[in-house]
């Protein structure tokens, strides 16, 4: 299997789709935002403290239980890494609100609290809600 053919299941291959997205806490996980830069896409990062983030991610503090909606504004997706249970409704307000799809990961067993399509990847199980007029 040659290198260079991308697997549409990965996880950055599906948020490579996406003209502009905002990560929700990105915490000290950088290495999706930096490769999502790397490819073209517009990245804010935001997380409740406030963080160092790569070259070309812009970042933003902001809590996705109280958020600023102008964040997520012109967004085409949302996405966290381990996202956990209890924020999986307040991201999917927020990616709502701005008309983008939601994509994410949990921790270990934890199933998603919204309603979601799976989508097998590499490092598990993505979930993808979709925005209401995708």
């Amino acid at each position: 299997m040659s290198h260079s053919r991308r697997n549409p299941s990965d996880l950055l291959e599906a948020l490579a789709g996406y003209d502009r997205v905002v990560e929700i806490g990105i915490g000290r996980r950088t290495d999706v935002a930096a490769a999502l830069v790397d490819r073209g896409v517009i990245v804010t990062a935001t997380d409740v403290y406030d963080r160092g983030v790569p070259d070309g991610v812009e970042f933003v503090r902001d809590d996705v239980v109280d958020p600023d909606p102008a964040v997520y504004d012109g967004a085409d997706a949302v996405y966290a890494l381990n996202l956990p249970p209890e924020l999986h409704r307040p991201a999917l307000e927020v990616a709502r609100a701005a008309d983008a799809d939601l994509l994410f990961t949990t921790l270990g067993g934890d199933q998603p609290a919204v309603p979601v399509e799976r989508r097998t990847v590499a490092s598990g199980t993505l979930y993808v809600a979709r925005g209401q007029n995708r």
